[in-house]
């Protein structure tokens, strides 16, 4: 994951393509409350690092098939890494991710308190 900047202290253009890529799997309300459940699940989890799916579709009010399609794509939006732990999948949270749309955001800000 990159956080390089383009001319001006803007993204270059693959950084671009990348936190589009997060924000648009992050745009989705079953997606994001997923991901603020894996996010907030991480912290009771034992070592901090990570935690199981199972106890997270328990708490949605979808179905395991649609909380399946929604992490595959905040996967593929590289917001999130699973494995599995024996029969369990283990979900986290990218923190390069984090970094990086923090990094965007905290610029971003920047840019609008200068003006």
């Amino acid at each position: 994951m990159t956080t390089a900047a383009h001319g001006g202290g803007k993204p270059s253009p693959k950084t671009q393509g990348v936190l589009a890529g997060m924000m648009r799997a992050l745009g989705h309300p079953q997606r994001f409350q997923l991901f603020v459940e894996i996010l907030a699940g991480e912290q009771s989890f034992e070592g901090g690092d990570g935690c199981f799916l199972s106890p997270i579709i328990g708490r949605l009010k979808i179905g395991a098939p649609t909380v399946s399609h929604h992490l595959k794509e905040l996967v593929h939006a590289e917001l999130v890494r699973t494995a599995r732990n024996g029969k369990f999948l283990t979900c986290s949270v990218n923190r390069d991710a984090l970094a990086l749309l923090s990094d965007f955001f905290a610029r971003a800000q920047k840019q609008v308190e200068s003006k």
